[in-house]
C-alpha cells in the first residue's frame, strides 16, 4: 500500500497522484508540488489515502509544501502576464500569416516558461514565431497543438442540453465515442443532433451504452420472424427501454400488434427468408406465451366490512337513504348543550334550577329631578321646508 494525495492543476482537469511526505493535506487545500515541468501550484482534490502499489505510476513525485499567501500572489501575477502574452502572441501570428488559432496561454509557477496552446487544420511551421516570441517575452517558449475536444474543455461553454460541458466539469479523460453507439440507442444519425459544440460526437452517448447493450441481448432484432400469442409474424420495430416490439401478424398484416419481449419466441433472427417447412403451432399452444395483463389481474379481495361501516359507506355514496331514527339522532347531537326549549332543562333531560336575574339598581333621583344648567336647555330643532318648485317662497 502507498500513501498518496490527489492534486488538480485546473478546474475539471485530470487528477494526479503525489507523495505527501508525511504532510496531512485536506481536500481543497493549496499545495506546491514537483512535476516534470518544475515546481507547480495545485489544489488538493483527494486527501491522504492508501492505494495499491499497482495503481501508482512510478516514480511518484513529492509534495514540496503547503501553499502560502505569497504563493497565491505569485499565481495572480502570472495570470496578469498570461493575458499580456496571449495578446502579443496573437499579434505575432497575424504578422507571420500563420493559419492557426490560439486557444490558451499558461505561465509556469516560477515564471520562466510560457506554454501556448493552439489548434490548426494541418501541420504548422512556427519556428520563426517561437524566436520572435522569445525575444519579446524573454522566457522559454513552447507551442503545443491540441484537438477540438481539448479546445472545448479549455474554453468551456454550454451544450445543447443547457448545461456546462461535461469535459470542462468532471471528465478527466476523453472516452472514445462511435456512431455505432447512436445506432444502438436508436438515435437520429443526423450529425447536427448527435454532435457537440466541438463538432465531434457527444461524450454523453457513452454514459448509457452499457445499459443499452444489456437490453439488446434480450430483445429480438428488427425483421425477425417470431411467434406471438396471436400467431406468427415479423418484427417491424423494437423499443429497447420499454422492452416491447411491434409485430406484423400474418393473420392481420394491416394492424401491427405490440408485445413484450417475454411473449415472443424467435424463429428466425434478423432479415432472411421464411423458414422452409414452417408450420404455425396451434393458437392454444401459443396462448401460453401471453403475459398476464393488468386487466387480467383480479382485484385483491378484502374482508367484509362491519354493518356500521357498510351502512356509512352506503349513506355517503348516496346508494341508500338514512336509517329510521338516524335523522333524529343527528339533530339531537347538534342540539346537545343548547337546551331543548324548556327553561332549566338541558338536552340530556336532567333538570337544573332556573337562572335568577340580578335586580338592576334604580337611577339616582338627582339625575331625574335636578334642572339643567342655564344655557344648556334643549332647543327645538328648526327645520326648513321647500316648496315643490325647488325654490323658497318669496325668492
Amino acid at each position: 500500500m502507498t500513501e498518496i494525495i490527489g492534486v488538480r492543476f485546473k478546474s475539471g482537469g485530470k487528477q494526479y497522484y503525489f507523495d505527501p511526505k508525511g504532510l496531512t493535506v485536506r481536500p481543497g487545500q493549496d499545495v506546491i508540488v514537483e512535476t516534470s515541468r518544475g515546481v507547480e501550484y495545485g489544489i488538493c482534490a483527494q486527501g491522504n489515502t492508501q492505494i495499491e502499489d499497482s495503481e501508482v505510476v512510478q516514480p511518484l513525485r513529492a509534495v514540496v509544501r503547503e501553499a502560502t499567501g505569497e504563493d497565491r500572489k505569485v499565481v495572480e501575477r502570472n495570470k496578469e502576464k498570461e493575458a499580456r502574452a496571449f495578446q502579443i502572441c496573437q499579434e505575432k501570428i497575424l504578422q507571420h500569416g500563420l493559419e492557426m488559432k490560439l486557444v490558451e496561454c499558461e505561465y509556469s509557477f516560477e515564471g520562466n516558461k510560457v506554454l501556448f496552446f493552439f489548434t490548426a487544420e494541418g501541420r504548422v511551421d512556427f519556428r520563426a514565431l517561437v524566436k520572435d516570441l522569445a525575444g519579446t517575452i524573454h522566457a522559454r517558449i513552447e507551442l503545443r497543438q491540441i484537438g477540438v475536444r481539448d479546445e472545448a474543455k479549455m474554453l468551456g461553454g454550454l451544450g445543447i442540453c443547457g448545461r456546462p460541458f461535461c469535459c470542462a466539469q468532471f471528465l478527466d479523460e476523453f472516452q472514445p465515442v462511435s456512431i455505432k453507439m447512436a445506432k444502438t440507442q436508436s438515435l437520429s444519425l443526423n450529425p447536427t443532433k448527435i454532435s457537440g459544440t466541438c463538432g465531434r460526437l457527444m461524450c454523453c452517448l457513452k454514459y448509457e451504452q452499457e445499459a443499452y447493450e444489456d437490453l439488446v441481448k434480450s430483445a429480438p432484432k428488427a425483421e425477425s420472424f417470431v411467434e406471438t400469442p396471436d400467431g406468427a409474424g415479423t418484427v417491424t420495430s423494437v423499443n429497447l427501454l420499454r422492452q416491447q416490439v411491434q409485430v406484423r401478424l400474418e393473420s392481420a398484416p394491416e394492424t401491427p400488434q405490440t408485445y413484450h419481449n417475454s411473449e415472443l419466441r424467435v424463429v428466425r433472427s434478423g432479415k432472411g427468408r421464411r423458414p422452409e417447412g414452417y408450420v404455425q403451432p396451434p393458437l392454444e399452444e401459443l396462448a401460453s406465451l401471453r403475459r398476464p395483463r393488468e386487466d387480467d389481474i383480479p382485484e385483491p379481495t378484502r374482508a367484509p366490512a362491519s354493518p356500521l361501516a357498510a351502512a356509512l359507506e352506503a349513506v355517503f355514496s348516496g346508494e341508500a337513504p338514512p336509517e329510521e331514527g338516524q335523522e333524529e339522532r343527528r339533530n339531537r347531537s347538534r342540539s346537545r348543550g343548547r337546551g331543548n326549549g324548556k327553561q332549566g332543562e338541558p338536552a340530556g333531560g336532567k333538570s337544573r334550577p332556573p337562572k335568577q336575574e340580578k335586580p338592576r339598581p334604580p337611577k339616582a333621583a338627582q339625575e331625574e329631578d335636578l334642572p339643567a344648567p342655564a344655557g344648556m336647555e334643549k332647543k327645538p330643532r328648526r327645520r326648513h321646508y321647500r316648496p315643490r318648485g325647488g325654490r323658497r317662497s318669496g325668492d
